[in-house]
């Protein structure tokens, strides 16, 4: 089986920026996270880690 690229979900993304996962979809509904990198199949936003990590070390509020 062949893979793509990693791509992390709220709850990844919560855990690497040590929030719960509610936290993060609160950032997207408000705009404070980037747009999602890929929607998968069933609808679910998707962003690689690098997007993540690029955001996370610039983002407001970063204790």
């Amino acid at each position: 089986m062949i893979r793509g690229p990693e791509l992390w979900s709220c709850a990844e993304i919560a855990r690497h920026i040590n929030v719960r996962p509610a936290t993060v979809r609160s950032y997207r509904r408000h705009r404070l996270l980037p747009d999602p990198d890929v929607i998968d199949g069933n609808g679910h936003p998707r962003w690689y880690p690098s997007t993540i990590r690029s955001w996370a070390r610039n983002r407001p509020g970063r204790r």
